[in-house]
Parts: C-alpha cells; sequence; structure tokens
C-alpha cells in the first residue's frame, strides 16, 4: 500500500496519507525529489485548498503537486503573497491557474519574492505589458531572482550605448522593450560585458549605426558572446571566404550568424553544405544559408531535386529562410514546372 515502508524511510506518515487523499502519484514524488516526504512539517491540505480556491480541479491539483511537490513546505501565508504578486500582471484567477500548472516550479520558487515584486514593478514601469512580463515569469524566471538594481544598471548601460551610437531618444524605448521582450536573458550580462562586446565591433569597423544594425538583428544574443569567441569566428569565415576585413564585415551584416555561431558550428555546417556539392563561392553569395541546420538543409534539398532543381547550377535562395520563405520558394518552382508551355500556333478546340 502507499504507507508501505514509509516508516522504513522515515517518511512523514501524514504528508503521504494527505497527497494520498488527493490521488497524488506518491511513487512518483519518491522517484522526482524524495527529500520533500521526509520533512516533518508540511501543507498539503492548505496548499491544495489555495489551488482550487483558484480553479483547480483534482487532477490539475495532482499534476502540480507530483511535478513541483516542494510546494507543500510553503506556507499559506507564502503562497497567497504569490498569489497576489502574480495577478498583478496576470488577467484573472483561470489565466493564472493555467499559468501554475505549466510552470510550477516558476510560481512555487518564492525565495525571492522581494525581488520578484520590485521586478515586475520596474518592468511595468519600463513599459512592458504584463502578457510580456507573464512569459518572462514563466520561462526566464532567474532574471528576477536579481535585485532590481541590477536589472536597472544593464537597461541605462543599453540605454546609454543607444544614444552613444546615435539611436533617438523617440526611438530608444521602443527599441529597448523590443530588445528585452525577444532575449530577457540580456539581464543576466553586467554593464561591462555590454561594453566590452560593442567596444569590439567598433574596434573591428564597423561603424555606429552597423552596430546598432547588428544589436537588432541579433536580439542582444552578441552580450553572450565574448569578444574572443567573435574574434575567432570571424577569422574563420575570412579565410574560408578568403575576403579583406571590409568584405567581411559587408558579410557579418548580411548574416549576424557569422558572428554569433562558433567556429565549430560554423565549420560543421560548412562541410554539410560542401558535402551536398555547395560551393564556397554560392555560400559566399548567400551565407545566410549558415543559419540552417544540416537536417533542414539536407530536407530542403530533397524537395528541390525532387522537381528537378539542381542547386549546384542554381541560386541558395531557394533553399534559404524560414519555412515560410521555402515553402513559397518552392511552391513558385513547382508552379513553374507544371505550367504548360503554350503554343501559339496550336489549333483551339472549341466544342459546339
Amino acid at each position: 500500500t502507499y504507507t508501505t515502508d514509509s516508516k522504513s524511510r522515515g517518511e512523514n506518515k501524514e504528508t503521504i496519507e494527505n497527497l494520498y487523499r488527493l490521488s497524488v502519484d506518491i511513487k512518483k514524488i519518491r522517484r522526482l525529489k524524495e527529500w520533500v516526504l521526509l520533512q516533518d512539517v508540511s501543507y498539503v491540505k492548505e496548499i491544495a485548498g489555495i489551488l482550487q480556491e483558484m480553479g483547480a480541479d483534482e487532477t490539475t491539483v495532482a499534476s502540480i503537486l507530483e511535478r513541483c511537490p516542494e510546494a507543500i513546505l510553503h506556507t499559506p501565508e507564502e503562497i497567497n503573497s504569490q498569489r497576489a504578486l502574480w495577478q498583478l500582471v496576470c488577467q484573472n484567477e483561470k489565466q493564472l491557474i493555467k499559468l501554475i500548472e505549466q510552470f510550477p516550479e516558476s510560481f512555487f520558487t518564492i525565495e525571492y519574492h522581494d525581488n520578484q515584486k520590485a521586478n515586475i514593478l520596474f518592468f511595468q514601469e519600463l513599459g512592458l505589458k504584463n502578457n510580456i512580463i507573464t512569459r518572462f515569469l514563466t520561462s526566464a524566471p532567474s532574471i528576477f531572482y536579481n535585485p532590481v538594481e541590477k536589472n536597472k544598471n544593464v537597461i541605462e548601460a543599453l540605454q546609454r550605448n543607444y544614444l552613444s551610437l546615435g539611436g533617438s531618444d523617440a526611438n530608444m524605448k521602443i527599441w529597448i522593450l523590443k530588445l528585452l521582450s525577444q532575449n530577457p536573458f540580456i539581464l543576466l550580462n553586467t554593464s561591462t560585458t555590454i561594453q566590452e562586446s560593442l567596444e569590439f565591433l567598433q574596434k573591428n569597423g564597423f561603424t555606429d549605426s552597423e552596430v546598432l544594425q547588428l544589436l537588432s538583428k541579433l536580439k542582444g544574443f552578441i552580450f553572450q558572446l565574448t569578444p574572443e569567441t567573435m574574434q575567432k569566428s570571424m577569422l574563420f569565415s575570412k579565410r574560408v571566404f578568403e575576403c579583406s576585413d571590409e568584405k567581411l564585415k559587408q558579410l557579418v551584416l548580411k548574416c549576424p550568424a557569422l558572428l554569433y555561431y562558433s567556429v565549430a558550428v560554423l565549420k560543421e555546417r560548412l562541410e554539410g553544405l560542401l558535402k551536398e556539392g555547395i560551393s564556397v563561392a554560392q555560400i559566399r553569395e548567400t551565407p545566410m544559408v549558415l543559419e540552417l541546420t544540416m537536417q533542414i538543409v539536407q530536407y530542403r534539398l530533397k524537395k528541390l531535386a525532387a522537381l528537378g532543381y539542381d542547386i549546384k547550377s542554381g541560386t541558395l535562395e531557394n533553399l534559404n529562410g524560414t519555412k515560410k520563405d521555402f515553402e513559397v520558394n518552392y511552391g513558385k518552382i513547382q508552379a513553374k514546372k507544371e505550367r504548360p508551355i503554350f503554343n501559339p500556333v496550336a489549333p483551339i478546340h472549341i466544342e459546339d
């Protein structure tokens, strides 16, 4: 039974019984986080009650507690203040319980409650919409663990650099919000790393407006790179494409992935393309193909070959782009192939 050998394991009998009444799979908890069952104090009934109050049914409660059993170790007061905090950015309790069901760990990590609250208010002041903030809470919870001052420093560094690179005051707010919503992990950087990355680009001959362009295209991921790794990637591309510094700069602006991907990734993708019979000259012409994984390249090549399209003599543009771009290009080639050749002198048969 469910209490079998729970004594010998040193488990809390009351916790086990309360979880069992809620149809929670205790074996699952034993397997994943048995330590929770060994604690002297737990609040199973109370936490389940709060979740039910928010609209969770029995199955949902059981699912939440199985995946995040440490929820039962928090006091009802702690969970209610976390609930009030998340309600600042949720439309209603229905949306809140849905989020808790999908991301229980994010909700029940309450050690940083004060930082979370200060950061939510800061993000609202910045002008981020609540639906973006809830996305951050669930998919990038670590940015809320920082003291708000740390996040403010990073934002101020971005604003300072945006203006010094020639960005306008009028556009700054939109630029910052867009950058943040695309990549909230920017906030895990320091103002020093931001400075170093931008200085590296300037030293490599990129003008201020080109640096801004790269920042926007790379969605701030540039700050997760070190000047050393960017240098290595650029040297690799320069060697492969046998080009001048100026030409390399143009290639990077056309395809920022040349800066972003490590040498190992670029090398693997380049070798894969060459193996498929594609030339370095073709890749230099359309470097964006290096953004695609080999799996995608092979799938697309197979589809194009079935239409009789010879990639070796054609342009790589048809191979390139998002899934949607490729489907549009593929459709055009297919339509061209299926279109009958019109013979102006052939007699037209008209039915009587």
